[in-house]
């Protein structure tokens, strides 16, 4: 299987060292935490004791033990002797600072673990590089930098957040093969088949926040969750200005978590909030200066074509997932937006569906 059929895999290329097939087993178990430990990274751990991985963990949900901590419980007691011995794979560095959470560095070093090789450093402040020197401060052996521009593409919400103080921004949208994303008369248009459905709400359970425009939201009524996959729903954000939508659509049943931001008002209700954007010229910017407060990490922008162009014209994007469905005409209708140059990072195919994601180019 290619890069090009399935995005997230790393490729295993012949002539690795130990150090970097160890390191990309970290960033497999790492992966499987997508969409439940945010505002926390995803990070994976592996103990190796000569050529044997006794041990490995991953960081399951937010607030609750770390990657290291579920890695060295995981050790069976037969092999606990052999910890003082073995070799620690970590896929960020190790936290030095209490959170919700004690020290893992602390943990590293009461286990007398001699040796510990990170893929790259956190860049949060309470850790950067201090984990590091705490580890090597107790005299373990660090390496750093295994694998490192694919550890930090693993984190790049957590790396984006921390350095641009706003959340990893993901444009999408669906359009027919002529470039509409609607009918002009907004009437619901099915552009994606069932299978492109369900790999959509896939990817709102990866990420911490789901939003849309008052237009998509009025005419389209959709819910916004992801229940057609197996992950939590994401945090719903509506932009509605003037508080002209009625309270009868279904952002409003209040299933999950909804931030409206609007120039009206401010006031929460069980699942609700109410957040008033104070300065009406800077609505876009106050709002992304709010969602790093409220630590969301992430956002996927589902539309519709105004709120889209409003992301593209000031540049906060960071990449898009465009699905083309190449059998659908439509003739006329509701243009979709136009993207500056970037990278083309995976295509992929679903019948019909022609999926492309683009990184902004810098």
């Amino acid at each position: 299987m290619s890069k090009k059929d399935n995005p997230e895999a790393i490729i295993l290329k012949e002539g690795l060292s130990d150090d970097e097939l160890f390191m990309s087993r970290c960033i497999s178990l790492a992966k499987i935490g997508a969409g439940h430990v945010a505002p926390n990274p995803m990070v994976g751990a592996v103990l190796v004791h000569g050529d044997r991985i006794i041990g490995e963990g991953y960081h399951q949900q937010y607030g609750q033990a770390h990657a290291e901590v579920n890695c060295i419980l995981s050790v069976l007691p037969i092999d606990v002797p052999l910890i003082p011995q073995s070799k620690l794979y970590v896929s960020l560095e190790p936290c030095a600072h209490h959170g919700k959470t004690p020290p893992c560095a602390d943990l590293i070093i009461r286990y007398k673990i001699p040796e510990v090789v990170i893929g790259c450093r956190d860049p949060f402040p309470e850790v950067n590089g201090k984990g590091s020197e705490k580890l090597k401060a107790a005299g373990i052996n660090v390496k750093l930098g295994v694998l490192e521009s694919e550890c930090r593409e693993l984190n790049k919400r957590f790396f984006q957040f921390h350095s641009a103080r706003r959340p990893h921004i993901i444009l999408k949208w669906a359009q027919s093969a002529d470039g509409f994303l609607a009918k002009s008369d907004h009437s619901r248009t099915f552009i994606s088949n069932e299978f492109t459905n369900r790999l959509v709400h896939q990817w709102r359970s990866e990420e911490a926040a789901i939003l849309v425009g008052t237009n998509t939201a009025l005419y389209d009524d959709p819910e916004l969750t992801a229940r057609n996959w197996s992950g939590a729903n994401p945090v719903r954000l509506l932009l509605d200005r003037r508080l002209r939508l009625p309270d009868t659509l279904n952002l409003f049943n209040q299933k999950t978590r909804t931030i409206v931001f609007n120039q009206t008002r401010d006031e929460e209700y069980p699942n609700l909030k109410y957040y008033r954007v104070t300065s009406p010229d800077h609505f876009l910017d106050e709002m992304l200066e709010a969602l790093f407060h409220l630590k969301i990490l992430s956002v996927l922008v589902e539309g519709g074509a105004k709120t889209l162009l409003s992301f593209i014209e000031k540049g906060n994007w960071d990449e898009s997932r465009i699905i083309t469905n190449e059998k659908l005409f439509l003739g006329e209708g509701i243009s979709a937006p136009a993207l500056p140059p970037g990278n083309i990072i995976w295509e992929h195919k679903i019948f019909s569906d022609q999926i492309i994601a683009i990184k902004r180019s810098l």
